[in-house]
């Protein structure tokens, strides 16, 4: 197995090197620190390896940051998924598996969103680029017979998450004393997915290879399969703020703000396509997941901050 990321500076590297230090050992895996968008090297990488799978899950993340820095979403998500895509169908990969995102729903106001509705109206630079890597796959599983399948992630969190998401910005300021900032005046509903739920998930769909000529939805007869992972139940913000003031056992000083651009008011995902391809079905609730990720962020994360 082989792991691979360029370990950018989009946010702090000792959490990136945290992570990678759990894996790096560990029996059969290699890491390899590499920009995908680099198109000689990931050609040269994939021509090496010959790989039979490739999970990918690289990308610039983030609704707000794509406002600031958008060339970065460009290369990340656009250029280097477009090298992925070369690298499978030259050199015979079985199976690529993607990650998509609820942020391309935009919009949308009927609830639970489902991979058969429109979405051509993104909001967000980030969701146009995440929606184009969809168009692009079923390009390639159309002209080239490349089987790929999308997953759809709806607010992914816990242990060792990117810290420029709620749960983590939240206990970031409460551990250093400072007041959170709650968009929409809280009434955000989020359909938070644990990130056990996700490994699952995404474990269900690695060796089911799209066929050509099946009824996948919206596969269009190509070897295509498109679908949302989410934990199927959303939580309104406030509600998450709570779990996470018990769980960390510190008060959250709140301020109230309107919505911010780029932002929708709630997600939900329909998740019966992937329940019935795999059996998917999340098991962990937000006041679960919320405590595991606490007990993560006060006995793992902030020695490690600590260190310097």
């Amino acid at each position: 197995m082989v792991g691979v990321d360029n370990i950018n500076d989009y946010y702090d590297r000792r959490l990136k090197r945290a992570r990678l230090d759990r894996l790096v050992g560990a029996d059969g895996f290699r890491f390899v620190e590499l920009d995908l968008a680099d198109r000689e090297r990931t050609s040269a990488l994939f021509a090496a390896e010959r790989f039979d799978l490739v999970v990918h899950l690289a990308a610039q993340a983030g609704v707000r940051y794509s406002l600031e820095n958008p060339h970065a979403y460009v290369d990340s998500n656009l250029v280097g998924f477009m090298t992925v895509l070369e690298g499978c169908r030259h050199n015979a990969v079985r199976h690529l598996v993607y990650a998509s995102s609820s942020s391309v729903y935009g919009a949308n106001t009927k609830r639970p969103f489902s991979t058969a509705d429109n979405v051509d109206h993104p909001v967000s630079l980030y969701a146009a680029t995440k929606r184009a890597n969809e168009l692009m796959a079923h390009s390639y599983s159309h002209l080239f017979g490349l089987p790929t399948t999308g997953l759809r992630f709806f607010t992914v969190y816990g242990p060792w998450m990117r810290p420029d998401m709620v749960p983590f910005v939240f206990a970031e300021r409460a551990a250093s004393g400072l007041p959170i900032k709650v968009f929409n005046e809280g009434r955000m509903q989020r359909d938070f997915t644990y990130i056990d739920d996700i490994v699952s998930g995404i474990r269900g769909v690695m060796d089911r290879v799209p066929e050509a000529g099946t009824d996948l939805p919206r596969s269009s007869g190509a070897p295509f399969g498109l679908y949302n992972i989410g934990n199927n139940q959303p939580a309104e913000l406030l509600h998450v703020i709570d779990c996470l003031e018990r769980s960390l056992g510190m008060k959250i000083d709140r301020e109230m703000a309107p919505m911010q651009p780029g932002d929708v008011p709630a997600t939900y995902a329909d998740i019966d396509d992937l329940t019935r391809a795999t059996g998917f079905m999340p098991e962990t609730s937000i006041e679960d997941g919320i405590e595991h990720f606490a007990r993560w962020f006060r006995d793992v994360w902030l020695p490690i901050r600590a260190s310097g």
